[in-house]
């Protein structure tokens, strides 16, 4: 979607959204119910669809949502076995249980950035449909070798791209690399609209069959030999399309200012003690959704902790992020433990970034982890 941001280069302007875009949604608010229905909707899946070079877009409520559609679309639910990391948020397994289906926890490699193939190969059962690969913090895996073990075990591949929008892997965007792909619009995200989600297919019959999911199955899908099912009510809303439509005519814009602050507290913070930042977008395709580091620091995720406290947010010491296969709402589901996922939670450094923290505030960001670093004792 946006060609590399340069680490040294100047933020762009990022203005709010212009005066046109607020009086079209005041004007699409003073008429609801809107007699032209869902115009917004159907256009951002247009728009979404000739942006990311793929043949349909589905928009729907939610990231969840948009995996829980996907899942369904592929015919996966009670019986059957969905491959999730372990290195992964509890919002990209509960789909997998919401369809029925059994979630199989599998490692990530020893670095955090893509799953450990030889784990993944072990845990595949006879029941096994799909593999769900969850880029988070806007990582992307290969997308190369991912295809072949999923074509090894005859798997259909869920891209989990919520935090991933604009991020490449092996020439292409993340979320079109699989069968489908999976995305949020929830505030917080590059693209977003509040709340909301869309996925991205190249087949056909995934996408008539998501439309109908979201609706209630209302048009009905096309008969498949697959019994006839109750859908959901996932629809997107229409001001929050047009907020969408907004933001994705700024994509580039958002885009770039998400990888400049990423790339501007990893210049901070070069030579900063027990604090390795190693891994930065000029460097690979991610979208800089999070700064990220690696705490080499003793007790770092008492550490990260401690930043939380000092006013630092990040996954670990704000949203107390563990991995999946550790969570008790989970555990019926855990079998064989994932050492490397739980290694990489406890020692990474996942700064949350948003469109609004100018250059100031991560700056403040960088003196409080350089500062607490040096000072700290477990």
């Amino acid at each position: 979607m946006t060609p590399e941001y340069p680490r040294t280069a100047a933020p762009p302007d990022l203005a709010g959204l212009d005066e046109a875009v607020v009086a079209d949604l005041a004007r699409l608010l003073t008429r609801m119910p809107d007699p032209a229905g869902s115009a917004h909707g159907a256009a951002l899946e247009r728009e979404l669809a000739a942006t990311t070079g793929v043949r349909h877009a589905v928009a729907v409520s939610s990231g969840t949502a948009a995996l829980h559609t996907a899942l369904r679309a592929l015919h996966i639910g009670p019986g059957d076995d969905v491959l999730v990391p372990a290195l992964s948020v509890i919002m990209s397994v509960a789909p997998v249980v919401h369809a029925g289906a059994r979630p199989i926890f599998v490692d990530c490699d020893p670095t955090g950035t893509d799953l450990d193939y030889d784990d993944l190969s072990r845990k595949v059962t006879p029941a096994a449909k799909a593999v769900l690969p969850v880029h988070l913090w806007g990582r992307p895996g290969d997308p190369a070798r991912l295809a072949r073990a999923a074509a090894e075990h005859g798997l259909a591949v869920v891209e989990d791209a919520c935090q991933a929008q604009g991020s490449r892997a092996g020439g292409r965007l993340a979320g079109t690399t699989g069968d489908v792909g999976c995305f949020s619009l929830k505030d917080g995200k590059v693209l977003w609209s509040g709340e909301g989600g869309y996925l991205l297919t190249d087949r056909d019959d995934i996408a008539q069959r998501a439309r109908s999911f979201r609706s209630h199955q209302q048009p009905p899908p096309p008969e498949d030999g697959h019994p006839a099912e109750v859908g959901y009510n996932y629809r997107l809303a229409e001001p929050l399309a047009l907020l969408a439509r907004a933001n994705l005519a700024r994509f580039d814009t958002l885009a770039a200012r998400r990888r400049h602050q990423a790339c501007l507290l990893a210049d901070l913070l070069t030579g900063a003690p027990g604090i390795d930042v190693t891994d930065v977008p000029a460097r690979r395709g991610w979208n800089g959704y999070s700064f990220l580091a690696t705490v080499t620091l003793d007790e770092p995720r008492a550490f990260c902790q401690h930043l939380a406290r000092c006013g630092v947010p990040n996954s670990v010491g704000t949203f107390g992020l563990i991995p999946a296969d550790r969570r008790p709402a989970l555990a019926p589901f855990t079998t064989a433990p994932c050492p490397h996922a739980a290694a990489v939670v406890d020692r990474t450094l996942a700064v949350i970034l948003t469109d609004h923290d100018d250059e100031q505030r991560i700056t403040g960001y960088a003196q409080t982890i350089m500062k607490e670093a040096r000072r700290w004792t477990p």
